[in-house]
């Protein structure tokens, strides 16, 4: 589908810009994760209970605080699921885990005599397994990063394995601190999101890098900047196409999926905005500061051998 057609467009000129604005958006992200006191992680790895009811009619949740609280459980996190009438409530630090399921819905019989409820979902991980959870997480997503450097390597240049790796990075922490910015749970289903997204800004990455590998040949004694510009653009119709039709899909995920699955496709909306970005302008202009960079060391050694 050839949505561009011999395009021109000057993505290298504009890069600085475009490293200007991730760096600010990081930052960003960064401050509102020291301000939060870190992500904003659910039971999935601190452990603890939650219970999901949906009510007859329309709740607040400082009626169900007030229910609650009879039972002990006044500090627990309750927020509205959905619509006004279905309430999360989350117990980080519940005491007797086993029954708080059993004393929440108790306490809410008792205080909400005249509005008739469900308990729809219970869920309890103890803070062990929830340490545990936490670990691998991050191990996953070191280790797939691991993965990825030694296969670019492997098939192009380290050099272009570090540029695929800072694009990574970027992407996972531009979704981590829009997550932070917007007090988004954590859980394990946005983990999976996230090295979901590693995987897709990898793949747009590689078909950049591969043209990049095929026109370095194909045009020598072209600048690398306009190689690499080249390259870019020849690939623009395939990633936009790609990006766009992957969007789509989990734009109406989003939609239609229900609360339980919002937090993945949100992440997935994130990522495939932010890798197809980061392919262009970030993991693309890392191999030019690279080159700049090795032709100068390249160049100084020349002189210092002719000089003596």
């Amino acid at each position: 589908m050839n949505l561009f057609v011999d395009t021109n467009i000057d993505f290298i000129g504009k890069r600085k810009i475009g490293i200007v604005l991730s760096l600010l958006l990081i930052l960003v992200g960064l401050i509102s994760m020291v301000a939060h006191g870190g992500p904003r992680l659910g039971i999935d790895f601190l452990g603890g209970t939650l219970v999901q009811v949906k009510f007859e009619e329309s709740v607040s949740s400082t009626d169900v605080r007030l229910a609650i609280s009879t039972a002990g459980y006044g500090g627990a996190v309750i927020q509205q699921f959905g619509d006004d009438k279905e309430i999360l409530i989350r117990i980080l630090e519940a005491k007797g885990d086993t029954e708080a399921a059993t004393l929440i819905s108790q306490a809410l019989t008792d205080y909400f005599t005249d509005n008739p409820y469900e308990i729809r979902r219970v869920e309890k991980v103890g803070p062990k397994i929830g340490e545990e959870l936490r670990t691998k997480a991050v191990l996953a997503i070191f280790g797939a990063m691991l993965g990825i450097v030694i296969y670019i390597t492997f098939r192009f240049e380290f050099k272009f394995a570090i540029g695929a790796l800072i694009a990574l990075a970027h992407d996972v922490l531009i979704t981590l601190g829009i997550f932070s910015l917007l007090d988004i749970e954590i859980t394990l289903a946005v983990i999976a999101a996230f090295l979901t997204i590693v995987g897709y800004s990898l793949n747009d990455t590689i078909v950049i890098y591969d043209r990049i590998r095929e026109n370095i040949k194909a045009m020598r004694g072209e600048s690398y900047e306009k190689i690499i510009n080249t390259s870019i653009n020849n690939s623009l119709a395939r990633t936009v196409v790609t990006s766009m039709t992957t969007f789509m899909v989990v734009f109406i995920l989003y939609i239609m999926g229900g609360q339980v699955i919002s937090g993945f496709s949100f992440a997935m909306m994130l990522g495939v905005i932010v890798g197809t970005y980061s392919s262009i302008f970030i993991a693309s202009p890392i191999l030019i500061e690279w080159h700049e960079r090795a032709a100068a060391k390249k160049s100084s050694e020349f002189v210092t051998s002719s000089t003596r």
